[in-house]
């Protein structure tokens, strides 16, 4: 065992750890800063495996724009900030790790399964040969699900703008 092996279980564990956090806490911030923690962790789990392209998305897409738009969200709709017992759900929490665990079983079962032990080596980098298969062959999915996320992005303004508009009415 070797040290990128060594280093490689210390990530895990603190990714399942950072994980955890994320969905024990009852406080909203610390679950936003643990999910921080996770995305990190998974980013730099990625570049270890020569994924670079997959690691520098997470670090700017998840971590530079989907966390900074939860932290906005959080302070704009002034969430309730330190413990929340109305985000504590005990009697839901057998169910969702029973469900949870299940989904685990069911994507190692297919992702252990569809490799058959047989590496597919390709010319040219990961990031390049990403490149050329989201540019050519999945360029419609590729622009599809930008549309999806444009409409998403403008439904939540639409929301936010209507529930500010009710917030300046109430104090007026």
């Amino acid at each position: 065992m070797g040290a990128i092996d060594i280093v490689s279980y210390f990530l895990i564990l603190g990714l399942l750890l950072a994980a955890v956090r994320v969905v024990t806490t009852s406080n909203v911030i610390h679950a936003a800063i643990s999910l921080v923690f996770t995305l990190a962790i998974t980013a730099v789990i990625f570049l270890l495996l020569s994924a670079e392209f997959v690691g520098m998305v997470v670090v700017l897409v998840y971590i530079g724009a989907v966390i900074v738009l939860f932290l906005f969200g959080i302070m704009i709709t002034r969430a309730p900030l330190g413990q929340n017992a109305e985000l504590d759900n005990e009697k839901n929490k057998t169910l969702g790790l029973v469900i949870s665990l299940s989904i685990f079983a069911l994507f190692s079962y297919v992702i252990i399964n569809s490799f058959d032990g047989k590496m597919n080596i390709t010319e040219g980098t990961s990031t390049q040969v990403l490149g050329e298969i989201l540019l050519t062959r999945f360029v419609y999915p590729f622009e599809i699900v930008s549309f999806v996320l444009l409409a998403a992005l403008i439904g939540g303004i639409t929301l936010a703008r209507k529930d500010n508009a009710l917030i300046d009415e109430d104090q007026v």
